[in-house]
């Protein structure tokens, strides 16, 4: 690991357009068992430039529908915000038998969010195969459109298609210098072809099409199975205590 501090942007920037917290409370963390999470949302009085979000990318934030949040949990540090350093990537052996397999049959589609019938299946489709289907049942069209569609920012979806047949989408925001992979969701029975990993390769191509720096991944929880992946595009930058830090190296627990 090689350590690289980045000053953060002042606070006033960060939170020019006025913001308005619209929740703050202390709540079970989705991450780790027995902890306690603080994740204030806010929402923008106006859309975000691209420039404005970025900003707070580098500061930490992420995005739910129209919503910012950043964590600031009472006695856990354990969220860290993670970017690849597109232009530093390099594949490995796998994600390039993974890219290129998936190239050989998906083909990708890139346009503005927009509800479906057929995607509202796909995603619950995609969240009762990996187990993760919630007690309130199934999501409609309408909490589809609140989560995936409503944004404060510039947003764009990927579609994945075999045969014709839509078999995933990735949800990501643009700003100045960066995308931000929002979530993804596919099919179970494309498992095989890895679609997760597919999918942030292709953002990370289209980064290097656009002339882009950063592709952010969201949070990085070294204890939760469900996050460790991310620590494996190397190389890429985490913020730790209010600094970015460049890792070259996988961490231990993510895999090879």
């Amino acid at each position: 690991m090689a350590g690289q501090d980045v000053d953060l942007p002042r606070l006033d920037e960060v939170t020019d357009p006025l913001e308005l917290t619209v929740h703050d409370e202390i709540s079970p963390c989705p991450y780790l068992p027995d902890a306690e999470a603080r994740m204030p949302l806010r929402v923008p009085i106006r859309p975000l430039t691209r420039t404005e979000f970025d900003r707070r990318l580098a500061s930490g934030n992420r995005r739910h529908g129209k919503l910012l949040y950043r964590t600031q949990c009472p006695s856990c540090h354990a969220c860290e915000p993670i970017r690849i350093l597109v232009r530093d990537f390099v594949l490995g052996r796998t994600q390039r038998r993974v890219l290129r397999r998936g190239e050989q049959v998906v083909d990708v589609e890139i346009g503005p969010p927009v509800t479906t019938r057929e995607k509202v299946a796909l995603y619950n489709l995609h969240k009762h195969g990996r187990g993760l289907m919630r007690d309130d049942g199934p999501l409609g069209a309408a909490g589809y459109e609140a989560f995936l569609v409503d944004s404060c920012c510039e947003t764009f979806e990927m579609r994945y298609r075999v045969g014709g047949r839509l078999v995933g989408v990735a949800v990501v925001d643009r700003g100045l210098e960066s995308l931000s992979a929002v979530y993804s969701f596919y099919d179970p029975e494309l498992e095989p072809l890895s679609p997760g990993v597919f999918s942030i390769l292709k953002q990370i191509e289209l980064c290097r099409t656009w002339g882009l720096r950063y592709l952010y991944l969201g949070l990085y929880v070294e204890k939760c199975s469900r996050l460790v992946y991310k620590a494996q595009y190397m190389p890429h930058e985490r913020l730790i205590d209010g600094r970015w830090q460049r890792f070259d190296r996988p961490a231990p627990s993510s895999p090879p």
